[in-house]
């Protein structure tokens, strides 16, 4: 070899190790280095990944990164699974920016996009961004593991951007966990709007979690119980204030509150009072299980709750009933029913029915006709176009059907519907038309059964007054007063005594003369 080639080789020698030691890639010699790029590409990537992934050191800083581009964070943004130089064909149009320092643009063209968070529910601030163990820091290959091309984790974020199954969900604010909620409290936020109405419990203004908890705590200290006391605090706080007082009880003293209620309350009044610390919907499913345990079903707790509960409250009563017997509702529905009933509570529980309250009267003049021909214009009844026009629209459109079908029979739906059907079908589809027509008056006439003739149905007295107190309680007092002539009070007082008696009149009456 000639002194020329030697000292040419010597120098090739020099620049390759230099050349691979900068890239963190060192390649043998000059041929092996055109034999092998391929290989030495592929195992370049698993090498970065396992000692240090995207070869950043600060990578603590990569949740709080920002996307408006300050050079001095750029080292910080994670960069998970991604190798500037070797990446194979990604290599030249890289290269620019490995350290992302020197004053260049942070990885120019690619991350414009994510200051507007294109890709993220979270938006333009670092507070949403993904964490880093959500891509894995796998050895997998560039497009699935660098960050400039975005789009294959896109759908690793579409969960979060889905809206829940009930819209109004995030409504749910007052009281109770995660999963039900405190509330089917309309004033509170949550309503629909075909469901607005006049509770007769508002949340109490200056409202003190701990001196609450005092009063119930000497209530029951010693011997017997200040009956007064617990009516004053308890049936006087909207849900999520007594979910509240419950959680500074334990806190203060280190016991359960409902457990030491049981412990000091008896008879009608402890049911009526641990009906009210339960959360509704909790309270909803419970009394839909006792409704259908043991043998026999009491169909007409089955109609009340389905058919007067928005399609938000049905889903979380639905949820709470999986969480607190492991079954499924409808399922236990179809099982306790029979023929159309069945169909009509499976339609109810579906929580499908339209709540944007537009109406169509060409639409609404034809289901009426449908509607007639369905039923007495031929010979038996299709029950079930009866259900699919009833359990599907709107309030608003529902009165308007209603309209028609009188114009077009000559007389209500609701003399049709006694002349078409028997039992508890017709029992369901009377209710669902009686609560679309006017819900109060609906609720006036349940409170005002349980009460008329010998005895009192105590456990639909305290459902009716424990759920609508939040609700639309003032309009169905009013209600009651119109129809029957006297006050829901005095009918209370002609029928109830003691503390269960003066526990309900606080619920009717409410706490507006005591804010």
């Amino acid at each position: 070899m000639s002194l020329r080639k030697f000292v040419m080789s010597g120098i090739q020698d020099v620049l390759d190790n230099k050349l691979g030691g900068l890239s963190g890639n060192k390649q043998p010699n000059n041929g092996q280095q055109r034999d092998n790029s391929s290989s030495s590409s592929s195992n370049q990537p698993q090498q970065d990944y396992n000692m240090n992934p995207g070869g950043y050191p600060n990578q603590p800083s990569y949740g709080n990164a920002g996307y408006g581009g300050m050079p001095p964070q750029q080292p910080g943004y994670g960069n998970g699974g991604y190798d500037p130089y070797g990446q194979g064909q990604n290599h030249q149009q890289q290269q620019p920016y490995p350290g992302g320092g020197g004053g260049q643009p942070p990885y120019p063209g690619g991350y414009p996009s994510q200051g507007q968070g294109a890709p993220y529910p979270g938006g333009g601030g670092g507070a949403g961004y993904p964490q880093p163990p959500q891509y894995g820091f796998s050895g997998g290959p560039p497009s699935s593991g660098g960050y400039p091309p975005q789009q294959p984790y896109q759908p690793q974020h579409q969960p979060q951007q889905q809206q829940p199954s009930y819209p109004p969900q995030q409504n749910f604010q007052q009281g109770g966990g995660p999963q039900m909620g405190g509330g089917f409290f309309p004033n509170h936020g949550y309503g629909q709007p075909v469901m607005i109405g006049t509770p007769s419990l508002f949340p109490i203004p200056g409202f003190n979690a701990n001196a609450d908890a005092e009063v119930l705590r000497k209530a029951m200290k010693g011997l017997g119980c200040n009956n007064s006391k617990v009516i004053g605090v308890l049936c006087q706080r909207t849900n999520g204030q007594r979910q509240e007082i419950s959680k500074a009880f334990k806190v203060m003293y280190g016991k359960d509150l409902i457990k030491e209620l049981k412990g000091e309350l008896h008879g009608d009044f402890e049911d009526l009072i641990l009906a009210l610390m339960e959360a509704p919907a909790i309270y909803d499913a419970k009394q839909l299980y006792k409704a259908m345990d043991g043998l026999g079903t009491k169909e007409s707790v089955l109609i009340e709750i389905m058919t007067s509960r928005t399609n938000a409250q049905i889903q979380q009563v639905r949820d709470a009933y999986k969480m607190l017997y492991k079954k499924d509702l409808e399922r236990d529905l179809i099982g306790e029913t029979s023929g159309h009933f069945k169909r009509l509570l499976v339609s109810l529980c579906a929580g499908g029915r339209d709540e944007s309250n537009q109406t169509d009267a060409i639409r609404a003049n034809q289901d009426a006709r449908r509607l007639y021909q369905a039923g007495e214009k031929r010979l038996g009844t299709d029950e079930s176009t009866f259900n699919a026009v009833l359990a599907s629209q709107n309030f608003n459109q529902l009165r308007m059907v209603f309209e028609e079908y009188q114009k077009v029979s000559n007389h209500s739906i609701e003399k049709a519907i006694e002349s078409e059907f028997s039992g508890d079908v017709r029992d369901g589809l009377l209710a669902v038309i009686a609560v679309v027509r006017n819900r109060p008056a609906y609720f006036a006439k349940l409170l005002h059964d349980s009460m008329k003739g010998l005895g009192t149905r105590d456990n639909d007295l305290i459902r009716l007054c424990v759920t609508r107190a939040e609700y639309d309680m003032a309009d169905i007092r009013n209600m009651f007063q119109s129809l029957y002539r006297t006050t829901l009070e005095n009918m209370i007082k002609g029928d109830c005594s003691g503390a269960y008696k003066e526990g309900l009149i606080a619920l009717v009456n409410g706490n507006r003369g005591t804010m």
